[in-house]
């Protein structure tokens, strides 16, 4: 076993030198979080802003089903998608299974409900500020829903954030559609699980750094973006 600090140099090592196989899985990694999160939220941010400025039947109850799937556990979700795309499922013929894409659907259904249930939180209580106003000029329903989403624009892009932020670190779901394949379906997370039993702490260490980085330059947006929202409401 490496000592603490020989793992240290280490890590560092892989990092500053670009390491080929640490760049691939990090490439990889961000190339299904951010297909995922993109994909989430072409379903979510109209599907939540939708719930959020009408009323209509089953209003009520899919509220409450969007925020209770915010805390789909990951296993479950994979478990999930492993069904419909094996060899036995409805969507086997595609052979998706232990691709990319195979974890790219799973991130998604994991990252959807969260962008859809915030944004329908946002969307709510901006529409309750400016109900009487719409209702007033007449507004329509698509020129009300643009107007709420173009409103709540630097909100939103937390809300994505939020979504990226948990899709990259997830491990649970990808490594059941994935099989954490070397050079085909390995990125961050199963990779510094796999590493770690295996005792090659050092690329499991660079990989941790990546995320823990990756980690706070979201959150620095997050904060920036909050920043530059409470500035546009006050100009």
């Amino acid at each position: 076993m490496d000592s603490f600090w020989s793992v240290f140099g280490g890590a560092f090592g892989l990092v500053f030198a670009l390491d080929p196989d640490l760049m691939e899985i990090i490439g990889l990694s961000m190339r299904v979080t951010l297909t995922a999160v993109f994909f989430a939220c072409l379903i979510g941010l109209p599907l939540g802003a939708a719930v959020g400025a009408f009323r209509f039947p089953g209003h009520t109850l899919l509220a409450v089903s969007l925020n209770a799937l915010m805390g789909l556990p990951p296993v479950v979700v994979g478990l999930l998608v492993y069904l419909l795309l094996s060899a036995a499922g409805p969507l086997g013929p595609l052979k998706l299974l232990y691709t990319p894409t195979a974890m790219i659907v799973a991130q998604m259904v994991l990252v959807t409900p969260i962008v859809a249930a915030l944004t329908r939180q946002l969307v709510e209580d901006l529409n309750r500020e400016y109900s009487e106003q719409y209702a007033s000029m007449g507004v329509g329903p698509i020129d009300r829903l643009t107007s709420l989403l173009w409103d709540a624009r630097y909100s939103l892009l937390t809300v994505a954030l939020a979504g990226f932020g948990r899709a990259v670190a997830e491990v649970g779901a990808v490594i059941i559609v994935g099989g954490n394949i070397n050079h085909v379906t390995r990125v961050m997370t199963t990779t510094i699980a796999l590493e770690t039993s295996k005792g090659n702490l050092q690329l499991a260490l660079a990989l941790g750094v990546i995320l823990l980085l990756i980690a706070f330059f979201v959150n620095a947006c997050v904060m920036t973006l909050r920043a530059s929202a409470a500035r546009a409401a006050y100009a």
